[in-house]
């Protein structure tokens, strides 16, 4: 992190000049390897499955009664709760399929 704030105190803007090339990991959410690797594992489970013939689209709204009553009890930020999250929407998927 030194040599960035050296850079920035020199007035520098572009990043190559600072000489020091970062590589994300294949585990960080958005990076190009990690897209990379989901499109291999994408790709393989086509060959092996076959195509999918549906495409879901799930959505969650954080201010459903379940989950805003959960997590306001305890205090949290609903993103500090992702299983609370998932099994409000399993209940719902469930509770359509009735």
């Amino acid at each position: 992190m030194q040599g960035v704030q050296e850079a920035m105190n020199r007035g520098e803007t572009n990043s190559s000049a600072i000489r020091k090339r970062i590589v994300s990991p294949a585990t960080f959410t958005g990076g190009m390897r990690y897209m990379f690797n989901n499109c291999q594992d994408v790709m393989a489970i086509c060959k092996t499955f076959g195509y999918p013939y549906l495409f879901i689209t799930i959505t969650c709204n954080v201010n459903w009664s379940e989950i805003r009553d959960f997590v306001t009890s305890k205090g949290l930020p609903f993103v500090d709760r992702p299983d609370i999250v998932c099994r409000s929407i399993q209940d719902e998927i469930r509770s359509n399929d009735d």
